[in-house]
C-alpha cells in the first residue's frame, strides 16, 4: 500500500493531552511576546533561578514530544471488495462459476462476501437446525477463487485444479457432491455434525494463529502509564456466547473425531489443512451463519498481523421480531488504528404498501440492538460497541425496498432503460430522502437494472411469466450495497448475470483510508519520552536551588 502523505495525520494522543501540548508550544516557541510585556513579569523571568531554567527546559521538550504525537500516523489507501447474493435457497456445486459474484481480475486487499437465503427459509431450519451443508460448499468454492494459482484460467471449475492449489480445498472440492449428498440420507442425528464440518473447513482457510485475530492490537503510544497498563497486554477478548465454543480445543479435538466418522475424506483432506496455510494469499477470518444468512470476510496474508478486535454480532428480525430467517450479521474489526464495521443483512419483504415502514424499522433495530463485546478501554483509545461508533461502515444484503409503482409503470421504464426516472421511485431513496433511514449514509449511483425477481435460469423478470397477478413480482433494486464514514471512495458499483438464482449478485469496489501507526515515530517518541523521564530525577542543592550533574549507569 502507498502512502498518501501526511496531510490528513490525525493525532493519536488524548485531546487533553493535545490541547496542554498547543500551549506549551505557544509559550515557548514565541519568547518574544512575553520579554515584550512591560511590568513586573519582565524583572521575574530575568531573576529565574537555575531549577526554573532546567523546568523551561523539560516543559519545552514535553511540548515538543506532544506536538509531534500528530505526526504518529500515517493514511494509506486500501481496497476492499465487497458483494452480495440472494441464493434463493440453492445449495451450489463445484461446477458453478463465481466470476459474477467474485471476479477473477480483482486484486483487493480484503473481500467482504454476503449471502441471503443459502438454504431455503422453511420451519426446520428457521426453528429446529440450520442446514450448514451450503455454508460449507461456498467457503470452498469462494477460497479456489480467491486463492487460484496465478498460472490458472480464471474458470477454475473448467479445468483440472493445478497441483500447486491447496490440497484440502481441491480435495474437499471433488468430494463435496458426492459426500454431501449423502448426508441428507444419513440419520438425523448426523446432521448435528454439519457445524463441526464446518467449523473444520473454515479453520482451513483461517491463519494459524487465529485466536490472535480477536485480541487488542492497539500499540502502547495510544494508551497511557505503564507496561503493565499497555493496551497490549489487555486480557484475552471474550466472543459472544454463540462463537465461544470454537475457541473451546477440547471440543475441536471431539468435533475432528466425529467429522471423520461421518464425513470420512472431506474432513481427513481438512485435517492437513495447516501446512497448506502459508501458500494461501488470502485468509479467511470471519465466518458466520445465521440461518439463510452467511458472511464471510477473507483478507490479504500480510495483512492480518494487523487485524485485531474481532468480533461478530447477530440480530434477528424474522417470525415474532426475533427469529434468525430474518436480520443481520454484523462483523466489527481493527485494522492498523482504523475501525472497520460490516453488516450483512436480509429485511422484511413484501411489496404492498406500507411494508417499506417494516424494513425501516428493521435498519434502526439493528443499529439500536448490535452490540460488540467489550475487548479493552484504554485513555488513548475506545474500542467501538455500536455499529455507528466505527470509522467506516459497509452495508449490504438483501434490503428489499422496491419500487413504488404499479408493474405496468415499471414495465414501460424498463423498456426504455430509464433508470433515472424508476429510481425516482425507489422506496429506499424516498426513505432516504425523508430522513426516515440511513440518514448520513451513502450509496452509489446506480446504472444497471433491477436485481430482483427473475424466472428461473432466465434473463427474464418473473413477473413476465407469472400466471397471476399475486404470484407477480414488480422488478425492483432489492440488493444494495451502502456505507458510512470518512475517508471512503466507491470507485465501481454493478451487478453480475447469473442465472444461479433470481436475484442477480452486485458488487461494489472501495479505496479506504487506514490509519497506519508511523513505526519511526514510536522509536522517536520512546526516546523523547525516556529524556524526559531522566531529567525528571535529576536531584536538586539544598538552598540554592541549583541541579548537580549527576551521571547515571547504562541500563
Amino acid at each position: 500500500m502507498a502512502s498518501t502523505g501526511g496531510g490528513k495525520m490525525k493525532g493519536c494522543g488524548p485531546k487533553l493531552f493535545k490541547a496542554k501540548g498547543k500551549k506549551a508550544a505557544t509559550s515557548t516557541d514565541n519568547p518574544s511576546c512575553h520579554a515584550a510585556e512591560p511590568g513586573p513579569s519582565s524583572s521575574k523571568v530575568a531573576l529565574s533561578s537555575p531549577l526554573r531554567t532546567l523546568s523551561e527546559v523539560r516543559s519545552m521538550r514535553l511540548s515538543h514530544f506532544l506536538a509531534q504525537s500528530s505526526n504518529n500516523t500515517t493514511i494509506e489507501p486500501l481496497r476492499i471488495f465487497v458483494s452480495t447474493w440472494n441464493v434463493g435457497g440453492k445449495t451450489p456445486t463445484a461446477a458453478l462459476n463465481l466470476d459474477d459474484f467474485l471476479p477473477s481480475d480483482d486484486k483487493s486487499d480484503i473481500y467482504v462476501l454476503g449471502f441471503q437465503e443459502i438454504v431455503p427459509l422453511n420451519a426446520g431450519n428457521v426453528l429446529v437446525i440450520e442446514d450448514n451443508e451450503p455454508a460449507a460448499r461456498w467457503l470452498v468454492l469462494i477460497n479456489q477463487a480467491l486463492n487460484r494459482p496465478v498460472d490458472v484460467d480464471a474458470n477454475v471449475f473448467q479445468h483440472e485444479p493445478s497441483p500447486s492449489v491447496d490440497s484440502s480445498s481441491s480435495r474437499a472440492s471433488s468430494s463435496l457432491d458426492t459426500s454431501f449428498s449423502d448426508l441428507s440420507k444419513t440419520a438425523s442425528g448426523a446432521t448435528i455434525f454439519q457445524k463441526s464440518l464446518l467449523k473444520a473447513i473454515s479453520k482451513s482457510f483461517m491463519p494459524v494463529c487465529r485466536k490472535q485475530l480477536k485480541a487488542c492490537n492497539c500499540p502502547v503510544e495510544m494508551t497511557k502509564t505503564s507496561y503493565r497498563d499497555a493496551c497490549f497486554r489487555c486480557p484475552k477478548a471474550y466472543a459472544d456466547e454463540t462463537d465461544s465454543s470454537e475457541e473451546d480445543e477440547e471440543e475441536d479435538v471431539k468435533d475432528r473425531e466425529k467429522s471423520r466418522d461421518s464425513y470420512g475424506s472431506v474432513t481427513d483432506g481438512i485435517s492437513s489443512a495447516p501446512a497448506a496455510r502459508d501458500q494461501l494469499k488470502y485468509n479467511l477470518i470471519a465466518c458466520k451463519q445465521m440461518v439463510g444468512i452467511f458472511v464471510t470476510v477473507w483478507v490479504k496474508k500480510e495483512l492480518v498481523q494487523h487485524i485485531g478486535h474481532l468480533r461478530k454480532s447477530c440480530i434477528g428480525r424474522g417470525i415474532l421480531g426475533c427469529l434468525g430467517n430474518k436480520g443481520c450479521i454484523s462483523v466489527s474489526m481493527t485494522l492498523h488504528q482504523t475501525s472497520f464495521c460490516f453488516v450483512c443483512s436480509h429485511l422484511a419483504s413484501g411489496q404492498k404498501e406500507g411494508d417499506e415502514f417494516r424494513r425501516n424499522s428493521d435498519v434502526l433495530e439493528i443499529l439500536r440492538l448490535t452490540m460488540f463485546s467489550r475487548i479493552c478501554r484504554r485513555s488513548g483509545r475506545k474500542i467501538p460497541e455500536k455499529i455507528l461508533d466505527h470509522d467506516k461502515v459497509i452495508w449490504l444484503g438483501d434490503l428489499n425496498y422496491r419500487i413504488a409503482l404499479s408493474y405496468a409503470d415499471t414495465k414501460k421504464l424498463l423498456m426504455e432503460n430509464n433508470w433515472d426516472a424508476l429510481f425516482e421511485k425507489d422506496q429506499l431513496k424516498i426513505e432516504r430522502d425523508a430522513g426516515r433511514v440511513f440518514k448520513g449514509w451513502n450509496e452509489g449511483k446506480i446504472y444497471f437494472a433491477p436485481t430482483y425477481k427473475y424466472s428461473f435460469n432466465s434473463d427474464a423478470y418473473a413477473g413476465e411469466t407469472a400466471t397471476s397477478k399475486k404470484k407477480r413480482r414488480t422488478p425492483a433494486w432489492c440488493d444494495r450495497i451502502l456505507w458510512r464514514g470518512d475517508g471512503i471512495v466507491q470507485s465501481s458499483y454493478y451487478r453480475g448475470e447469473s442465472r444461479f438464482s433470481d436475484h442477480r449478485p452486485v458488487c461494489g469496489t472501495f479505496i479506504v483510508e487506514v490509519e497506519v501507526f508511523n513505526q519511526r515515530a514510536k522509536r522517536r517518541s520512546a526516546n523523547a519520552d525516556m529524556r524526559i523521564g531522566a531529567e525528571e530525577l535529576l536531584p536538586t542543592s539544598k538552598g540554592k536551588g541549583t541541579a548537580r550533574n549527576v551521571s547515571f549507569p547504562r541500563v
